[in-house]
């Protein structure tokens, strides 16, 4: 047997076959006293020893890190809700003051679920960008990790975005179903128009229609999208391939006058907030659902064109999530 596939059947669930990888990789996995290949055949008779990784240094908490609204917690899993303009983990151009940061400072223990090869990445098992607002979960545990992982993977999370869009959609629904990949030219962009595209699918449902706010504005949707897949900037790239693109969205909104209303309707970002999420309890399996309030510009915006908000509405379209 692969040195690799022995390993990971040990230690499942505790570890997902990535980590497994990223650990024979680090030489943590010890063939016979040897730091061995992941090919590397395992016989009977064979010493397998896992070392342990060498503790990350955790980040110096000062004013780097922010406050963060959790939504829960328990010994597994915490669920926040991430405010708009924060970075999830520390990235090239954005040091300190993400989401890592502001988990550490509420919950140090996380230090400890560094990646095996050192990159300190506590529990994050999905991302939103940036100027995304709303739900996230993070592992708090190998356990929870693995296991949320998989969900993931195997597509049983389930997840509903809140969009303010330009224009009037037309359809009460819709799915769109088109490869996202990285722009053929522009590295910085994501596009249906990719040369190695991988599947994507959205589906879009209507919940409100908004007149213009101001005489040379333009009439705007409010919309639900629930992703079956979940590539990088799929959704923003999705409603942008329609014609479109969620209001304040400087990257895949067109940017003639009109369409840079977005910031003169409150939104400084891309009107998109991770509205609900839905998986299963690493340990219980019990299937939680959350639903994270709105973001600020997405009350004002609503209060500006004298629009309620239908949380019953949301609240049925998020029952629905199995």
């Amino acid at each position: 047997m692969r040195l690799d596939v022995f390993v990971a059947a040990r230690l499942y669930p505790e570890f997902t076959r990535s980590q497994v990888a990223r650990m024979i990789k680090a030489h943590l996995v010890m063939l016979n006293g040897e730091p061995a290949r992941a090919s590397a055949g395992v016989r009977t008779g064979d010493r397998v020893e896992i070392l342990a990784p060498r503790p990350a240094e955790a980040p110096e908490l000062t004013a780097s890190a922010p406050d963060i609204a959790v939504m829960y917690a328990d010994d597994e899993i915490i669920v926040v809700n991430k405010p708009a303009g924060m970075t999830v983990h520390p990235a090239p151009g954005h040091p300190d003051a993400t989401l890592v940061d502001a988990l550490l400072a509420r919950f140090p223990e996380l230090a400890r679920m560094a990646e095996p090869d050192g990159v300190l990445r506590p529990g994050i098992v999905h991302r939103l960008d940036k100027e995304t607002s709303g739900v996230m979960v993070v592992a708090r545990t190998p356990f929870a990790k693995a296991s949320l992982s998989n969900q993931f993977k195997e597509r049983t999370v389930k997840k509903v975005y809140l969009a303010i869009v330009r224009g009037t959609v037309s359809r009460e629904r819709l799915t769109i179903s088109r490869p996202v990949g990285r722009h053929p030219v522009d590295r910085k962009r994501f596009s249906i128009s990719s040369h190695a595209g991988r599947e994507a699918v959205t589906h879009v449902i209507v919940l409100r229609r908004f007149a213009p706010v101001e005489p040379d504005g333009e009439p705007a949707s409010m919309v639900a999208a629930i992703p079956e897949t979940g590539r990088t900037h799929q959704i923003r790239v999705h409603l942008a391939s329609i014609g479109h693109p969620c209001l304040g969205d400087k990257l895949y909104g067109a940017q003639s006058k009109r369409a840079r209303a977005g910031s003169r309707y409150g939104f400084e970002r891309h009107a998109l907030h991770a509205l609900a999420l839905a998986f299963a309890h690493p340990r219980s399996r019990e299937r939680l659902k959350f639903i994270a309030p709105l973001a600020e510009d997405f009350t004002r915006y609503l209060e500006s064109v004298a629009a309620s908000f239908d949380e019953k509405a949301l609240e049925r379209l998020v029952a629905n999530l199995n």
